[in-house]
């Protein structure tokens, strides 16, 4: 707004200043578009400032609800030691039946420790995803946001790309200008060696048989090893993190019966996500000592 009343300013002394009528005009229209170009910056600003807000409401969620569980694991520790405590003014209280106590008291807190454990784990998890979305937007503004989306489903991140930005139709040979974006995509991944990269092709309903295709299920898997093979060879992600599989037309994102539905089903996803070891170590419970 100091920048619109500046250039108001300046007309308003121009004008008391008899500037000629050319001038004049010359200078309303160079305030006109100065003011545009105010306006359409500040409704950027306004986009990507609610995209951020969104996520960080998703994250602080995710950070509420580890509170909750912290919150509960710490009362259950401090309930079991004050019975650990009182355990040994307990006259009636056999020596077996204690120490039974003990181990299942025991027991509990380790479970406890599990669960904040596993609630850090995925509060990381969480901050991670944030920060790729954030950086995969940021790296992707330039391309068509009709044939790339972003998103978080299933606590891993999503990047969808349109079969007409990558192929042509019925081909698996990857578009040169596609490139671009697969590099874009690869640096990123490249600075998160932690995670790993799986790849699926998706076709729409229509049959499709060629000399070099044999259907749908051919196609799609061509086509997702298509995109792996170039990050590899182009873009040196270290194939022992990627996976590469067709999907055929079973997975669809709308319906098949409108030519819009089945452009939208015609895709390949890069799915971003925790090497498939370390998360099932993540989600295995400590081993309990039993209690006779």
């Amino acid at each position: 707004m100091k920048i619109i009343t500046l250039i108001n300013i300046l007309i308003f002394t121009l004008l008391t200043s008899c500037v000629s009528q050319k001038k004049y005009t010359e200078l309303q229209n160079r305030a006109d578009l100065c003011e545009g170009e105010l306006r359409t910056a500040s409704n950027e600003l306004k986009t990507t400032s609610n995209e951020l807000l969104v996520l960080e409401n998703n994250l602080a969620n995710e950070k509420n609800k580890s509170k909750a569980l912290e919150k509960q694991g710490d009362y259950f520790k401090s309930t079991n030691t004050n019975l650990l405590d009182r355990l040994s003014d307990l006259s009636i209280v056999s020596k077996f039946g204690a120490e039974s106590i003990k181990k299942s008291l025991e027991a509990l807190n380790e479970q406890n420790t599990y669960i904040k454990d596993l609630t850090g784990s995925m509060q990381r998890k969480d901050s991670l995803n944030l920060a790729l979305v954030m950086n995969l937007k940021r790296s992707l503004d330039d391309f068509d946001d009709e044939d790339i989306s972003i998103e978080v489903k299933k606590g891993v991140v999503y990047v969808s790309l349109s079969d007409r930005m990558l192929f042509r139709s019925g081909s698996y040979s990857i578009n040169e200008s596609a490139q671009a974006v697969i590099g874009k995509i690869a640096k990123i991944v490249n600075d998160h060696k932690e995670l790993d990269i799986l790849v699926e092709g998706h076709t729409d309903t229509v049959p499709m048989h060629t000399d070099c295709i044999e259907d749908n299920w051919d196609l799609s898997t061509k086509r997702a090893t298509a995109i792996v093979r170039l990050m590899q060879t182009n873009f040196n992600v270290q194939p022992g993190r990627m996976t590469a599989g067709g999907r055929s037309e079973y997975v669809p994102k709308a319906t098949n019966e409108t030519s819009e539905g089945r452009a939208s089903n015609r895709r390949t996803e890069i799915i971003i996500l925790p090497k498939l070891d370390q998360f099932f170590n993540l989600l295995t419970p400590p081993e309990t000592a039993s209690v006779d």
